[in-house]
């Protein structure tokens, strides 16, 4: 399916450049400029204001991260996705606190990296398989620990207002698993899994994955295999 988007690539290798213009541009994408480091992008950014932004972190002159984090002082709309061949925690979580929409690596394929250029125009932040879990456990060790919710509480007010459907799409997404890999165990179709966290945003009143990656983990989501749905505990 064609996707609709303008998107600037920005990476120090210019032979991946080229394929990946190459291979968006075979799927309807179209690739309106390609910068070969950070300084570059930045000015890219403003001149051209792309859809997205896929944004390599180690580049000559100007890192992707400095870049993402001038790019949005200036721009804070702006959906920079970071794809890179880096599996560091470190890099993924200074990404995220640097404005960076999702985190990608370069090994997925081609129909991987469509799928996610399809979440980012649906206004879900892609992330590769596991890496979503790792920025929940993140969170979770960053905060304060509290007990588990009371009754009458915020948390378990908002909790309320999730359908049983959608407290367990939610608790496997918080537990690290692709939309694919969700609808596989519920027998529901991928587009319908990003349609149920569409309405748990909404319905949470959360504007990004991450806020509902956090909540799931202050409610007892996805970190408890207890918390799973009924027929699908982990091993």
């Amino acid at each position: 399916m064609a996707i609709t988007m303008n998107v600037l690539l920005v990476d120090d290798h210019r032979l991946l450049l080229e394929g990946l213009a190459n291979l968006l541009e075979a799927h309807g994408v179209q690739v309106v400029g390609m910068a070969s480091d950070g300084l570059e992008a930045v000015e890219l950014a403003q001149e051209l204001q792309p859809d997205v932004i896929l944004m390599d972190i180690r580049m000559p002159n100007c890192d992707g991260l400095e870049a993402t984090r001038r790019i949005k002082a200036s721009m804070p709309d702006a959906k920079i996705v970071i794809l890179t061949t880096s599996t560091e925690e470190q890099d993924l979580f200074e990404s995220v606190k640097s404005g960076a929409y999702g985190y990608l690596l370069k090994s997925m394929d081609a129909d991987e990296l469509v799928e996610c250029l399809e979440q980012v125009q649906q206004g879900v932040p892609p992330f590769s398989p596991g890496l979503a879990a790792k920025l929940l456990e993140e969170f979770l060790r960053l905060s304060t620990p509290v007990p588990p919710p009371a009754a009458g509480t915020q948390e378990t007010a908002q909790s309320d207002k999730l359908t049983e459907r959608q407290r367990q799409v939610l608790n496997l997404v918080a537990q690290g698993l692709t939309y694919k890999e969700v609808g596989a165990q519920l027998s529901l179709s991928p587009r319908t899994i990003k349609y149920h966290m569409g309405e748990i945003m909404a319905a949470l009143h959360m504007e990004h994955r991450s806020q509902v990656l956090a909540y799931a983990g202050k409610i007892g989501l996805g970190t408890d295999p207890e918390s799973s749905p009924k027929g699908f505990r982990n091993p």
